[in-house]
């Protein structure tokens, strides 16, 4: 190999690195505000309902989402080359947040899915998805210019959640 090659190898794994350490470090200060600083605790009743009824949860959600996602493809197929009738800026950012969301929420989906066997076990790799799928779709929110102040809410009152039941899942 050569000394370009080793060097872009290495810059993709220091890349994955910087990502996952990012992550481990927000990771540690959710936890620590939705856990040990917030100002009142779920009780342990309504974690076990909460960790017991997620993969179910999940699983109706996601079966509820497949036609609208359907139809969102069709749908964006169909109108973005009439979009950019509108104007161009018009059309750009009504194209650009409908592609943006709409793979959004696919990518969310499919992470939520594949995470539902982990939960019925509480895996803590389970729980470890469901915090990436949230950052996605938090990501994609912002991106898609659609509900910035609601999507960082959600994000909030879901992570709060989210860490409040992560106890239950172990490795």
């Amino acid at each position: 190999m050569s000394e370009n090659e080793n060097n872009g190898s290495g810059q993709k794994a220091q890349a994955t690195s910087d990502v996952k350490g990012v992550l481990s470090q927000f990771e540690a200060i959710l936890d620590d505000y939705m856990v040990q600083k917030a100002p009142f605790s779920l009780p342990q009743e309504v974690k076990e309902f909460i960790a017991n009824v997620s993969p179910y949860l999940i699983i109706v959600l996601a079966v509820m989402a497949l036609p609208i996602i359907f139809a969102a493809l069709g749908l964006t197929a169909i109108l973005s080359p009439f979009a950019m009738m509108g104007g161009y800026g018009y059309g750009f950012s009504w194209g650009f947040g409908a592609i943006v969301g709409l793979a959004v929420s696919v990518i969310t989906v499919i992470m939520e899915v594949v995470a539902v066997p982990g939960l019925f076990k509480r895996t803590a790799s389970a729980w470890r998805l469901l915090f990436y799928a949230s950052i996605v779709s938090l990501i994609g929110t912002i991106l898609s210019f659609s509900g910035i102040i609601v999507g960082i809410i959600g994000a909030v009152i879901g992570w709060y959640i989210l860490f409040q039941v992560k106890e239950l899942y172990k490795n």
